[in-house]
């Protein structure tokens, strides 16, 4: 059988079709209903992390936005590596004006990519294109192939997280895709199909437009496997004492993009500091943490909490009754 397209052999001309019919509806912010009431909180032997494991590079407790530019000062294009852990990776991206990306697809996870930047036509199959710019979450499904392109005079710069596990799909009909280590890429065919939108997942919203100035309530932008990628807003406040030492997650890291505002960290093996919008910051597996708002007392502050489980647990003290 001739192969015409990896994706011809793994999406069928009907889901293609019924993928195109979502992109009017899909194009409005996500609406969610009342949250339900979570569950009770339970005592048991949890594994601590001990001792402090120290952050291994690219990996650090504060990825400052000004200290990237610095480090790609001069170039018109480049990636910076941020995050590396077992379940996820993150990294900054810069697009020269008028660049593409190649188009691809990743194999078993959906990507979220934060746009800070310029402005980006984004293509993704199955829907229409539109144009992102600074605040633009987006939301690529797995096996769904996308290209990104800056447009306007100035770099396009975002944001990309991945699956640790994923590697990129490419066209079959593209140039041979680029060599990686350990790997062979052959022609096969993939089955599964792509992945979609629903009620709660959408191709994009734009945070700035949808929360800050229209008042949506926030929440989960994306809430799937391997990927959770939660909007959290609130006002500041002052810094809570050291003796409240937040919470730790068995079995996973967690990090933050600073969307809005400040965002205050006390992080188990590092000092107490107050990140900016545009930063990263992080906790390792097993690390006591507390992310609060900084910054002037009552000053609104998003961070987004990327992490791989949705339903993940958090182990707190029994002093703090289990709330942080």
């Amino acid at each position: 059988m001739r192969i015409t397209s990896l994706w011809a052999a793994s999406c069928t001309a009907a889901l293609v079709s019924a993928l195109a019919l979502q992109a009017a509806a899909a194009q409005t912010p996500p609406t969610q209903g009342p949250r339900p009431a979570p569950p009770p909180p339970f005592n048991a032997w949890t594994p601590k992390k001990t001792p402090y494991t120290p952050w291994r590079a690219p990996n650090r407790p504060w990825w400052k936005l000004s200290d990237v530019k610095a480090l790609h000062k001069g170039k018109a294009a480049w990636t910076q590596p941020v995050i590396r852990n077992k379940d996820l990776v993150a990294d900054w991206h810069q697009l020269a004006p008028g660049s593409r990306t190649t188009t691809l697809a990743y194999s078993d996870n959906r990507t979220a990519i934060i746009v800070w930047e310029g402005e980006m036509r984004v293509t993704m199959a199955g829907q229409e294109p539109f144009t992102a710019r600074k605040g633009f979450e987006i939301n690529v499904p797995y096996r769904v192939p996308f290209t990104l392109e800056a447009t306007g005079a100035a770099p396009a710069l975002y944001f990309q997280i991945n699956a640790a596990s994923d590697m990129p799909l490419y066209p079959a009909d593209a140039a041979a895709p680029p060599k990686v280590a350990g790997w062979a890429y052959e022609k096969r065919i993939v089955t599964g199909g792509p992945g979609g939108f629903d009620e709660r997942h959408k191709p994009f919203v734009d945070y700035y437009a949808a929360h800050v100035e229209g008042g949506a309530r926030p929440g989960a932008f994306i809430a799937d496997q391997h990927l959770f990628v939660n909007n959290i807003r609130g006002r500041a406040t002052p810094t809570p004492p050291a003796s409240n030492l937040g919470h730790f997650h068995v079995g996973y890291d967690e990090f933050w993009f600073v969307m809005e505002g400040n965002v205050t960290l006390q992080v188990e093996g590092a000092p107490v500091f107050t990140a900016a919008a545009g930063d990263v910051i992080s906790a390792p597996q097993g690390h006591w943490h507390r992310a609060s708002f900084g910054g002037p007392e009552g000053q609104w502050g998003t961070r987004v909490a990327v992490n791989p489980y949705p339903a993940g647990g958090h182990a707190y003290s029994e002093e703090s009754g289990g709330r942080q």
